[in-house]
């Protein structure tokens, strides 16, 4: 195991860790479990259905379901910069509603019901309310930064974070739609910090995904914990947890 990476623990930087004051969590696959990669285009599909049945029980004309599939698929990206695309905007563009027709509530709705297949797939991981729970009663301060699915709205994810119970453990949660850019921008990072009141040295970023929840954080000076539930990278990243009790003992030692 080699001691000197600036990447993820080893043995040498141990010590480092009791002297950090904050936590910071990614959320999807992290927290909670909604999907993976390959899963999700047959969860946008739901998601779109659900947005064109809400339509259609309200009356309000859109794009015939040819031309609503290419415009899609065309909306299914995000931006290179990683400035945050709005859920709002896009399907505004796929469903072509002219501004005569729409309004804040209606627009709401709709983002609302394009999150209702993914937030009903979510499931809490058996272990992280009593860990976060642990993380708090040691003292350290505990944020969150995600980002959102298709750019949904942060009050959606705020809602969730409610459901699951979350919210109780958290003194500070960040989403890409409060900042204007997604992870790995340092952008989202530096809020966070300064929402929490800590330095990025004092703080640790636990996340799933190594181009999100390592190379962003690490841009900021963040000391980044890569947490690999399902062994997906294996010896790619041999310092990576398997769970949160793993990331107590750590911090325990």
């Amino acid at each position: 195991m080699r001691c000197d990476s600036a990447d993820l623990i080893t043995p040498r930087v141990v010590c480092q860790l009791k002297l950090k004051k904050a936590i910071i969590f990614d959320l999807g696959n992290t927290l909670v479990r909604y999907y993976d990669a390959t899963e999700f285009p047959t969860i946008l599909g739901q998601c779109i259905s659900e947005v064109g049945e809400y339509l259609r029980s309200i009356g309000v004309p859109f794009a015939s379901q040819l031309d609503l599939s290419a415009r899609v698929e065309q909306e299914n990206h995000e931006s290179n910069d990683f400035k945050v695309r709005p859920l709002e905007e896009r399907m505004a563009r796929i469903f072509q509603l002219d501004q005569e027709s729409t309004n804040d509530e209606l627009v709401s709705s709709m983002c609302r019901r394009f999150m209702k297949p993914i937030f009903a797939r979510g499931r809490i991981y058996d272990e992280v309310l009593a860990s976060l729970r642990e993380l708090r009663l040691s003292g350290y301060r505990v944020g969150l930064v995600s980002n959102t699915s298709w750019g949904s709205p942060a009050f959606l994810w705020r809602e969730e974070l409610d459901r699951r119970g979350l919210s109780g453990y958290l003194d500070k949660a960040v989403f890409c739609r409060d900042v204007g850019w997604r992870k790995p921008d340092s952008r989202i990072f530096a809020f966070a910090l300064g929402e929490l009141g800590v330095d990025a040295k004092e703080s640790v970023f636990v996340g799933d995904e190594p181009r999100w929840d390592v190379v962003g954080p690490k841009s900021v000076g963040m000391h980044p914990i890569l947490i690999d539930r399902e062994g997906r990278f294996g010896e790619e990243y041999p310092d990576a947890i398997h769970n949160l009790l793993d990331l107590a003992e750590r911090l325990r030692d």
